[in-house]
């Protein structure tokens, strides 16, 4: 089953590969006897449908999760191996999307307008009339 990123990518399944294992958890019995833990590897670095300029990115915005330029989702949340495959792709193709998203523009640093500066400190100046005021007051009952 091929892995749609986008609708410019689309990673075939001969480019996943699947390593299954016993889940620890719940599942009574059955823990013992299923393989339900799934492990979807997808080799960024020998991937034939990315580009350099797709590889490049990916292998700089999760150079956290590449273990030997390979990406690694291990899924064991569901008691069935079907429902963590899908939890896996699922997984896979939401962590593509975030690593081949663009850098965000970087925020130019600007002053402070004059007129803004004199609102602030006139706003400062009303709140600390407003506490003085309160200052010094006695109440009846003293």
């Amino acid at each position: 089953m091929n892995l749609t990123i986008n609708s410019k990518l689309v990673i075939p399944a001969k480019e996943l590969s699947w390593r299954f294992s016993r889940a620890t958890g719940p599942g009574g019995q059955a823990i013992n006897k299923t393989s339900s833990r799934v492990e979807l590897i997808f080799d960024l670095a020998s991937s034939n449908v990315l580009d350099v300029y797709y590889k490049q990115r990916l292998m700089r915005n999760l150079k956290g999760h590449l273990i030997n330029g390979c990406l690694h989702i291990i899924v064991s949340k569901e008691r069935s191996q079907y429902k963590n495959r899908q939890l896996a792709l699922i997984y896979l193709s939401d962590l593509l999307r975030e690593g081949l998203r663009p850098p965000q523009k970087k925020r130019k640093s600007t002053k402070p307008t004059i007129s803004s500066q004199k609102r602030r400190i006139q706003v400062k100046k009303q709140r600390g009339e407003l506490k003085r005021k309160r200052q010094g007051r006695l109440s009846e009952d003293d």
